[in-house]
């Protein structure tokens, strides 16, 4: 039953393009598969895995905020169709660690690994070469825990579920395995502009 007069919210005319089937959104919902993880900054580290299970580096807090810092002005794009224009990001690129670990050439695929137990696939050429970011700034601000403090992995140019919450690590593959999302029937690449959802997508 649909009330007299009662339409739903109007959706706003975004200011350029955004993807197919997204609306643009002026907030910044909070989506999670899990709680919220709070990881005290003595608590926390960040580790590359070789695909042979080795460490390649590891990293505390402090360690890891001596990295090189960069800054990225992007949109970000959820699979639950709402984009968000102009965010700004602050974090150490992939790039950067690759280097801090002495890693040249890195296996062809990664599986992003959070604190709670979240994961996510990636090919690791969408997250070097400036793509991808261990992030540990919004919009001027340390990350909030609900939004994947104290560090998140940001690959912007894909769905927003790739770019792992309270992140702890990534671990290289030679060949792609579906994250914890991917196992329950998301696309496992997860292109905005081509709307890929969902397997079969």
């Amino acid at each position: 039953m649909v009330t007299r007069g009662f339409f739903g919210r109007r959706r706003e005319t975004p200011p350029r393009p955004i993807p197919p089937g997204q609306y643009l959104e002026r907030g910044f919902p909070v989506l999670t598969a899990g709680p919220t993880q709070r990881v005290p900054l003595d608590q926390w580290s960040f580790t590359l895995v070789g695909a042979d299970g080795e460490p390649l580096g590891e990293w505390t807090w402090e360690q890891f905020r001596s990295l090189p810092e960069t800054e990225i002005f992007t949109d970000i794009h959820c699979v639950t169709k709402w984009s968000k224009l102009d965010t700004t990001w602050k974090g150490v690129t992939i790039d950067d660690l690759l280097i801090a670990a002495g890693v040249t050439e890195p296996p062809a695929y990664l599986m992003a690994f959070s604190y709670g137990g979240y994961t996510t696939n990636l090919p690791t050429w969408d997250v070097i070469e400036g793509r991808g970011m261990v992030a540990f700034e919004f919009d001027g601000q340390p990350i909030a825990p609900e939004h994947g403090g104290p560090a998140r992995l940001v690959v912007p140019h894909l769905y927003f579920w790739k770019s792992a919450k309270w992140l702890r690590g990534i671990r290289f593959m030679p060949q792609d395995q579906p994250g914890f999302w991917e196992q329950y029937g998301y696309h496992m690449y997860g292109d905005p502009w081509k709307e890929q959802r969902y397997w079969g997508d």
